[in-house]
C-alpha cells in the first residue's frame, strides 16, 4: 500500500514537472506556430490517444449517451479559455511569471465557488488567496519586468482553469473519467481549430520546411504526449492512491519547475521581489489545501443556506 502511494505521489510530481517544464517548450514552438493552431494539433493528437485507451478499456465498444456530451463539452470549453489565453500570453510575457500567475487558479477556486455557487470557504482558504494576491503583487508590479499584456492574458486564463477545476468536481461523478477526459480534450482542439481558422494565419501548416522543423515537432510531441494525454492519464489513475489535498500540494509544484527550467535553459532570472512573490504564490497554494484537523482548507460540500 505504501509502495502504490509512493509510486503515484512520485508519478504527480513527474506530472507538475511536466506542466512547469513545457512553459518554455510552448514559448519556443508559438514563435514557429500560431498559438491556436499549436494547441489544435496538441490537443487533438492528445485526445486521439485517451480516446484509444478507452477503447481498449471497453473492448471496443463506444457507449455515450446524449447527456455525457454536455459536461464533457463545458469542461472542453473552460480548458479551451484557460490554454488559448494562457499560450497566447506566453508571447508577451515569460514562462516563470505564467507560471506563477497560472498557479493563481488553486487559490482562485474557493472564491469563485463562493461568488456563484455560494460554497463558504474555510478562513485559511481566504489567508492562502491573500497571500496569492500580494506575491502577484510583487511579481508583476515589483519585478524588473513590468506588468505586460502577456501577463494580464495569463491572469485571465486562471478563471478558465479554476471554473474547470470546480466543474470538474461535479461532472465526474456522473461520467466515464476517460469518456470525460476524451471529450473535453478534443472540444478544446475543435474550438482551437476554428478559433485558428477565424484569427490567425493557419495556412502556415502548408509550408513543409516549417511544420515539419525538428524544434516543433519535438514541442508538439511533448506537449501532446507528456504534457497532455500521459498527464491526465497519470492524474486520473494516481488519484486513487493518495488524497486529494496530496494531490493539490504536489501539482503546486508546477510554477516552480517552470521557474527552476526557465533559469537553466534561457537564463531567466528574477529579482529579489518578484521571487518572494513567487513563493507567496506557492505558499498560497499549498495553505489553501492543507486540512486543519479532519477538515480540507476548503471544501466543496458546506454551502452557504
Amino acid at each position: 500500500m505504501l509502495n502504490k502511494k509512493l509510486a503515484a505521489e512520485v508519478s504527480l510530481l513527474f506530472v507538475a514537472f511536466i506542466w512547469g517544464a513545457t512553459f518554455v517548450i510552448v514559448q519556443n514552438a508559438i514563435d514557429i506556430l500560431p498559438p491556436l493552431l499549436f494547441n489544435a494539433i496538441r490537443f487533438f493528437i492528445a485526445g486521439i490517444i485517451i480516446f484509444l485507451f478507452y477503447l481498449i478499456k471497453n473492448r471496443g465498444k463506444i457507449t455515450i449517451k446524449w447527456f455525457s456530451l454536455f459536461p464533457g463539452l463545458i469542461l472542453g470549453s473552460c480548458l479551451f479559455i484557460g490554454y488559448s489565453l494562457q499560450t497566447i500570453g506566453l508571447l508577451y510575457t515569460t514562462p516563470s511569471k505564467a507560471g506563477f500567475i497560472t498557479g493563481l487558479s488553486v487559490v482562485m477556486v474557493p472564491i469563485l465557488a463562493f461568488i456563484f455557487l455560494k460554497i463558504r470557504p474555510q478562513v485559511s482558504a481566504i489567508l492562502g488567496s491573500i497571500a496569492a494576491a500580494f506575491g502577484l503583487y510583487l511579481l508583476a508590479v515589483k519585478n524588473s519586468s513590468p506588468f505586460s499584456i502577456g501577463d494580464f492574458y495569463v491572469f485571465l486564463c486562471t478563471f478558465g482553469f479554476a471554473f474547470h477545476i470546480i466543474l470538474t468536481d461535479r461532472f465526474a461523478k456522473r461520467v466515464p473519467v476517460l469518456l470525460l477526459t476524451t471529450i473535453q480534450i478534443l472540444t478544446v482542439a475543435v474550438l482551437c481549430m476554428f478559433s485558428s481558422l477565424f484569427f490567425e494565419d493557419w495556412k502556415i501548416v502548408l509550408d513543409v520546411k516549417t511544420f515539419f522543423s525538428p524544434s516543433l515537432l519535438f514541442a508538439i510531441l511533448i506537449t501532446s504526449l507528456l504534457g497532455t494525454a500521459a498527464a491526465f492519464f497519470i492524474q486520473t489513475f494516481s488519484q486513487k492512491d493518495t488524497s486529494p489535498t496530496r494531490v493539490a500540494i504536489i501539482l503546486a509544484m508546477e510554477p516552480v519547475f517552470a521557474a527552476i527550467t526557465s533559469y537553466f535553459w534561457i537564463n531567466e532570472r528574477l529579482t529579489a521581489a518578484a521571487s518572494i512573490g513567487c513563493l507567496l504564490i506557492l505558499f498560497g497554494m499549498i495553505i489553501a489545501e492543507i486540512p486543519i484537523g479532519n477538515k480540507r482548507l476548503f471544501t466543496l460540500k458546506r454551502k452557504i443556506s
